[in-house]
């Protein structure tokens, strides 16, 4: 499982349901984009020291960017942006784990939808309630 950026920093702040979760899953991935967009969050270069800590921890496996994913976001922003709004990261992100035969997991199922060649799976902090 690929595990998108909003899990991660859930995780980050003990959510229980993403500990559950990411303690649960037995192969755990993230994209590159998604740990820079989580380290960005960060307050000092410690807490950016801890989350990679983390991460290596945990047995994550940080995909990098290939040219291939790299073409295929372009075809995701060419007919995705203007009509649905698909971000530039977002592309990235959903190129990665379609790349990787991976299933995406999110909160941002809303940002993914128009993808449908990526397979989401809805995650749901316990704030908001269980998944």
């Amino acid at each position: 499982m690929m595990f998108d950026s909003d899990v991660l920093i859930w995780y980050t702040r003990r959510d229980e349901n993403a500990v559950a979760w990411i303690n649960s899953a037995p192969d755990r991935a993230t994209s590159v984009v998604c740990v820079m967009e989580v380290l960005q969050g960060c307050r000092s270069k410690a807490e950016m020291s801890a989350i990679r800590a983390t991460l290596h921890g945990l047995g994550f496996k940080v995909l990098p960017l290939s040219e291939s994913i790299g073409e295929k976001a372009l075809t995701l922003i060419q007919e995705h942006a203007h009509a649905d709004g698909l971000h530039l990261t977002d592309a990235l992100i959903a190129s990665t784990a379609i790349e990787a035969g991976e299933v995406l997991a999110t909160s941002n199922v809303r940002h993914f939808r128009v993808i449908h060649s990526l397979e989401v799976k809805a995650f749901h902090p316990s704030a908001r309630g269980s998944h």
